[in-house]
């Protein structure tokens, strides 16, 4: 080997070692790329749970909030939302009476956090749809017949209690809690609502002519109790009126006629002789 093939190898060698380095980080830089481009780690914010997917397998773990790391390929993670959630159902049902009602209820209910992946597994991410919607309108359907028309309004609380117990129970079974329950609003036909102000109607003036009818006979027995309080006066009275009580009333106004005579004896007498009021009628002694 002469010195120009010598000079060439060391060339050759300075050259290999200078783009050694570089391919290694070019080949470190694309793994890091590659590594990213999995995205091998999933952020479960607040108020959600993951579901871990392991090729599409449900597994029992249950992700909490935070960040956490996946397998890429061969892990998934869906996200359940366990906040609570409201719903607003529309049910039409008819009471004892035959009566059609229609209500309006509200819900709050959530995913059971430790059961997510159940829920997940078992109805998938359209539980409303599938699961509550259904379970409310039966639920009122089931306790409005058991009440009458009327009992629906007066004893909305106790009606309202019973489809949250009901359905309570039934939305357990599939790890969804209730958290509330009310009756927005009830409606009824336009027939039963004339029917019902009608009534009210009625009520009130019956209410008003008993009332009326009250106050005459209080008023009655007033007149007759002061009638006979003034009977009775009269009577005692007239049992104490004597001969003596009669002389003494005489006297007594002769008196006060005397009282008021101012001493001038009338001009022009009938026989000349001089009035004196009462003196015949005083009794002799």
């Amino acid at each position: 080997m002469d010195e120009r093939d010598i000079y060439m190898a060391k060339e050759a060698m300075h050259s290999a070692m200078k783009k050694g380095p570089m391919r290694l980080a070019l080949i470190i830089m694309a793994v890091l790329v590659f590594f990213l481009f999995l995205n091998p780690w999933v952020q479960i914010g607040a108020g959600e749970r993951g579901v871990v997917l392991n090729f599409g397998a449900v597994q029992e773990n249950v992700l909490g909030e935070g960040l956490h790391f996946r397998t890429p390929v061969m892990q998934k993670v869906a996200i359940m939302d366990v906040k609570v959630q409201k719903s607003l159902t529309n049910a039409a049902a008819s009471s004892s009476d035959l009566q059609e009602v229609s209500s309006e209820v509200a819900l709050n209910y959530h995913i059971i956090p430790d059961k997510a992946n159940i829920v997940y597994q078992s109805i998938g991410m359209e539980f409303k749809e599938r699961i509550i919607d259904p379970a409310v309108q039966e639920v009122v359907k089931a306790v409005t017949a058991k009440y009458t028309a009327e009992e629906l309004i007066t004893k909305r609380p106790a009606v309202s209690e019973a489809m949250r117990a009901n359905l309570a129970d039934r939305l357990l079974a599939h790890n969804i809690a209730v958290d509330a329950f009310s009756i927005v609003g009830f409606s009824f036909s336009k027939i039963f609502m004339e029917a019902i102000e009608s009534k009210q109607t009625a009520e009130q003036l019956a209410l008003k002519a008993k009332r009326d009818l009250d106050r005459i006979k209080i008023e009655a027995e007033q007149t007759v109790t002061a009638a006979r309080a003034e009977a009775e006066s009269l009577r005692l009275q007239k049992a104490n009126i004597s001969e003596d009580l009669i002389e003494l009333r005489k006297i007594e106004a002769n008196l006060k006629a005397i009282d008021k005579w101012n001493g001038i004896l009338p001009q022009v007498t009938g026989g000349g002789a001089v009035p004196f009021i009462g003196v015949g009628d005083i009794p002799k002694r």
